[in-house]
C-alpha cells in the first residue's frame, strides 16, 4: 500500500466542496429577490452545483487513474479558485449560476481524489474505517457553513458567501502543493486515456453488479438528505416564517448527527464488515424518512416535525455511507479512482434530481420534502435487497 497523506488534508480536500454548497443555501430563498429572479431560477444555484459536481466526478476518477492523484488534484482546486473568484463578482442569477456550476466542478476534484487515495494506502474494511474518520472530521464544514452563510448574508450580503471559499480554495491550493504526494502506485499512462477511456472504465464499472449495488446505495442514501436541503430552507422560511439561521442551526445539529454515525463505522467497519453496516446505516436512513411523512401529516408544522426525523436520517447516513463507498471503490482497486467518481457523479445526479422535484413541489408545509425522502429511501431499500446476492458475493474483496 502507497504511503498516506496527512489525514486533515484528506479532510480539507474532501470539505471544500460540501462547505462551498452549504454556504449559500440560507441565502436561496433571497437571492432571487437579489436579483429580481424567481425562486426557481435562485434554486439553480443548488441544483447545479450539484450537476457541476456529478459531471466532474465523472472525469477526474478515470484520469487520476491514468495520471495520478496529485496532478488532479491541483488542476481542480485552481479551476474553483478562478470560479469562485467569477461568482463573487457574478452581475446576473445566470452569471451565478454558471459560475458556482464551474466552481463545481473544481471543487469535486478534493472529494474523489480523497476517496481514491484512502483506497490506495489501506484495504477495503480499513478503507471504510478510515474514510469514516474522514467523513466525521469534514462535517464540520457543512455544519459551520449554514451558519456563516446566514451570519455572513445578514451583515454584508450574498457576495460575501461566495468569498469565503474563494479565500479557502486559495490556502488549500497551497497546502496541497506543499503536502499532497503521489499515491497512485502504477506506471504512467497505465490508466483510461481520453474521453473514450473514460467511458470505457464507467461502463465498465457499470456492467459489475457488485459495484452497481454500492454506488446505487450511496446515491439513492445520498438523494435522502438532499430531498431535506432542497425543501427544509423553504419549509423553515417560508412555512413557518422564521428566519435562515433558524434553518442554519438546526442543519448543525444533522451534521452533529452525521458525525456520530461515521463515528460508528470507524470504530466497527473492520470488525462487523461494510456490508453489514451498510445494511444497519440504510434501514434507519428508511425509518426515518417514514417518520417524516407520517409527523407532517399528522401534525402542525414545526421544527422539531421537521428537524427530528432528520437527525435519525442523518445518523443512517453516516453509518451507510463510508461503508458503500469503501465497498465500491474496493470492487475493482485498480480503476478505484473510476469507482470513486462514477459513484459520486451518480449521488450528486440524484442528489440533483431531488432537489428540483422537491422545489417544485413544495409549499412550505414539509410534505414533498418528506415525501421525497421516503421515495429515495425506498428505492435505496430496493437496490439492498435486488442485489443482495452479487453484494455479498463481493463482500469478500479487499
Amino acid at each position: 500500500m502507497a504511503a498516506p497523506p496527512p489525514a486533515w488534508l484528506l479532510v480539507l480536500l474532501t470539505a471544500i466542496g460540501p462547505f462551498s454548497m452549504q454556504i449559500l443555501v440560507p441565502a436561496i430563498p433571497a437571492l432571487g429577490a437579489s436579483f429580481g429572479a424567481a425562486p426557481a431560477a435562485a434554486q439553480l444555484a443548488l441544483t447545479l452545483y450539484l450537476v457541476g459536481v456529478a459531471a466532474g466526478q465523472l472525469l477526474y476518477g478515470p484520469l487520476s487513474d491514468r495520471y495520478g492523484r496529485r496532478p488532479m488534484a491541483i488542476a481542480g482546486l485552481a479551476l474553483f479558485l478562478a470560479a469562485s473568484v467569477l461568482s463573487t463578482v457574478a452581475g446576473s442569477i445566470g452569471e451565478l449560476v454558471a459560475g458556482r456550476f464551474v466552481q463545481a466542478v473544481g471543487a469535486c476534484s478534493g472529494m474523489v481524489l480523497a476517496r481514491a487515495i484512502i483506497r490506495d494506502c489501506w484495504p477495503r474494511d480499513r478503507a471504510a474505517s478510515v474514510m469514516a474518520y474522514v467523513f466525521m472530521g469534514m462535517t464540520v464544514a457543512p455544519m459551520a457553513a449554514p451558519v456563516a452563510g446566514a451570519l455572513l448574508d445578514e451583515g454584508f450580503g450574498w457576495r460575501a458567501l461566495l468569498a469565503v471559499p474563494a479565500l479557502a480554495g486559495a490556502l488549500l491550493l497551497a497546502l496541497t502543493l506543499a503536502r499532497l504526494p503521489e499515491t497512485l502506485r502504477r506506471e504512467a499512462g497505465a490508466g483510461p486515456g481520453g474521453f473514450g477511456g473514460v467511458v470505457a472504465a464507467s461502463l465498465g464499472l457499470l456492467r459489475t453488479p457488485a459495484f452497481v449495488v454500492y454506488a446505487g446505495c450511496f446515491a439513492a442514501s445520498s438523494a435522502v438528505f438532499f430531498s431535506f436541503v432542497g425543501g427544509a430552507p423553504f419549509v423553515v422560511v417560508d412555512g413557518l416564517g422564521l428566519p435562515p439561521v433558524a434553518y442554519a442551526l438546526g442543519f448543525a445539529v444533522l451534521s452533529l448527527a452525521y458525525a456520530v454515525g461515521n463515528f460508528v463505522t470507524a470504530r466497527f467497519a473492520v470488525r462487523l464488515g461494510a456490508l453489514r453496516l451498510l445494511r444497519l446505516g440504510t434501514a434507519v436512513t428508511f425509518a426515518a424518512g417514514a417518520a417524516a411523512l407520517v409527523l407532517v401529516l399528522a401534525r402542525p408544522p414545526g421544527m422539531l416535525n421537521l428537524f427530528g426525523p432528520a437527525v435519525l436520517m442523518a445518523l443512517g447516513n453516516g453509518v451507510a455511507q463510508a461503508n458503500a463507498m469503501a465497498a465500491a471503490v474496493s470492487v475493482r482497486p485498480q480503476a478505484a479512482g473510476a469507482a470513486s467518481g462514477l459513484s459520486g457523479a451518480l449521488q450528486m445526479s440524484a442528489g440533483a434530481a431531488a432537489t428540483v422535484v422537491v422545489a417544485a413541489l413544495e409549499s412550505g408545509s414539509g410534505v414533498a420534502t418528506a415525501g421525497m425522502m421516503v421515495a429515495c429511501a425506498t428505492l435505496c431499500q430496493a437496490i439492498l435487497w435486488v442485489g443482495r446476492r452479487p453484494a455479498s458475493g463481493a463482500a469478500g474483496s479487499a
